[in-house]
Formats: C-alpha cells, structure tokens, sequence
C-alpha cells in the first residue's frame, strides 16, 4: 500500500513540475516576445549599439537585463549590453549582491559610488515625499556615466503599468494629458532613454522574477513611504482590474491610438485652420451620434462610478 501511495504521489508531483515549468515557459515567451515587439516598434536598439541596462536591483531591472542578453544572442544586429548600478549609500544597502550576480552571469557592468542618500536627506523635510530630488539626483549621474562608457542608449525598467500610472498622475495632479514614452532624448538632448518593457505588464514581472529567483533589493529610500500619490493610483488601477477586466488594456490601447483633432490642444491642432471639405472627413465629428462602446453596455455607468471612486482615492478626505 504505501508503495502505491509513494507512486501516486510522484505522479502528482510529476503533474505539478510539468504544468508548473509549462506555465513559466509561457511567461518567458511572452516577456521576451512583448520586449521584442516594443523594441521592434518603436526603433529602441540598432546595430551596434552599446546599450546602458540601468540595474536598481528591483524586480523590473533585473527582468529587462535577463531579456535584453537573450535577445542579443539571437537578434540579427550586434549590440553590446553594460549593466549600471548607482550606489546611493543606503543605511543597509547589500554592496555585495549585485557585484557577485553579475559576476555570476558573466555580464560587464559599473558601479557609481555616489552619496545621494545623504543630500536626500538633509535637503528633505522629514515625512516628505523625497522621490522629486531622489530622481534628479540619480538621472545627473548616469547621464554622466552613459557619456563616460560611450553608451548609445539608456535603458530603463519602466513597464505598461508605470506608464499608465504616470499618465494619470499628470492628468490628476499636473493638468497634462503626458505618459512615460517607449523611447524619447534625454532631457539635456545628449543621450536617447529607451524602456523595452513597455509593453509587459507588472503581473507578469513579479511571476517571472519570483520564478527565477533574482537577488532582490528594496529600496528602504522611497520605497517604504506611505501614502505616495502614485501608490493611490497603482491602488485605483488595480481596483479597477479586479471589477472591470480589460479596463487596463483597452486605457493603454488609448495611449497609442490619439485623435488630436478631438482634443483641446491649440498647439497640437490647428483649430483656427480648419475647412468644410468635399467629402468624408476621416475622424470628423459625430457630436450627434450616440457614443459606442466596445465593452459591455454597462460601460458608460462603470465609467461614472469610477470618476467618483477616483476623487476617492486620489483625494481621499
């Protein structure tokens, strides 16, 4: 009997490792592929590049690098990779991890020793957000290191979720309809940042980093601050993809499909120069139709609801 039980229990077991490596074969394949596409699309990497992999030794960074040194082995352009990472001299900060992982990989890197943590925190009132001067800080330097190892492009770890994010915390709180993009110049015009993983969603990353096992770091700076209003946005979005699933996808399709015409931009249309034309006009008004839909037909009451969530939320009394 226990001989049958034994065997029925490997069987199981057997079962389990199967689907458990099927699913992650699945994962793998759609990260890579996803990564590929939005290189693809928007001209992220060209032959011969030398491409500045930024490593914070966070889940997303480490998920770009494994990609982008698989893509090269099969890509039909030469570029090289170089890993960054930038020692902020956090109370804590594993100095080691990083150094040994890559090491281990057989990646070359950099390590840029700089004590911003420091500046941080005097300039900073205590309980005060520190993200804002954290970041400025941390772009100067590896701007300067990018132009230091003759880096063509600097890669971030910014995935569809950050995008979305940020595209609504400038709508809420900065009155812009602004996102972050797949690829764009530097703001000191010397250098072009690119984020291959605009297309690969946050889910995706934590199963595919727990599944892999990357030496993961918090960040004890900004990480662990409460009541960041980025935080209330990822909460809001994630609220919204539990009750309505597909709001998130149908909300980044958004972001690539814009109608310049039916917004209220001057600068980018000419509203003035407009003229009645002989024929049909592509994208012309149809003020008097009635709006349509592509989800279900309780989409225009879910989408009042969640504009009141959203002061709920985002201003919370």
């Amino acid at each position: 009997m226990s001989l049958g039980t034994s065997s029925a229990d490997a069987s199981v077991l057997n079962a389990a490792q199967s689907k458990q490596k099927y699913n992650f074969n699945k994962l793998q394949k759609r990260l890579r592929r996803n990564v590929g596409k939005a290189i693809g699309d928007f001209g992220m990497i060209e032959n011969n590049d030398k491409v500045m992999v930024c490593l914070s030794g966070g889940k997303d960074s480490y998920t770009m690098l494994d990609i982008l040194l698989f893509l090269k082995k099969i890509a039909p352009i030469h570029f090289d990779i170089v890993a960054v990472n930038l020692d902020q001299k956090q109370p804590g900060f594993p100095e080691h991890v990083l150094p040994e992982y890559l090491e281990r990989i057989g990646v070359d890197y950099k390590i840029v020793e700089e004590d911003t943590y420091s500046i941080v925190k005097d300039k900073i009132p205590e309980g005060k957000t520190t993200c804002s001067l954290c970041s400025r800080l941390r772009r100067g330097i590896l701007y300067r290191t990018a132009k230091e190892l003759g880096a063509t492009k600097i890669a971030l770890g910014h995935h569809r979720d950050d995008m979305l994010e940020t595209f609504f915390l400038n709508m809420f709180h900065g009155g812009k309809l602004k996102s972050m993009p797949p690829k764009l110049v530097s703001d000191n015009g010397e250098h072009i940042v690119i984020r291959p993983l605009a297309y690969c969603t946050e889910k995706d990353i934590v199963k595919y980093s727990q599944a892999v096992e990357f030496p993961i770091i918090p960040c004890n700076l900004c990480g662990s601050q409460e009541n960041l209003q980025r935080q209330n946005i990822k909460a809001m979005l994630q609220d919204w993809n539990k009750r309505f699933p597909g709001r998130i996808e149908s909300m980044f399709s958004a972001l690539q499909n814009v109608a310049p015409s039916h917004l209220v931009d001057n600068n980018l249309y000419d509203f003035k120069g407009i003229t009645t034309q002989d024929g049909p006009v592509e994208d012309g008004d149809i003020g008097f139709d009635q709006p349509s839909f592509t989800t279900n037909s309780n989409a225009a009451l879910a989408t009042e609801e969640s504009a009141i969530e959203v002061v709920n939320i985002v201003e919370p009394k």
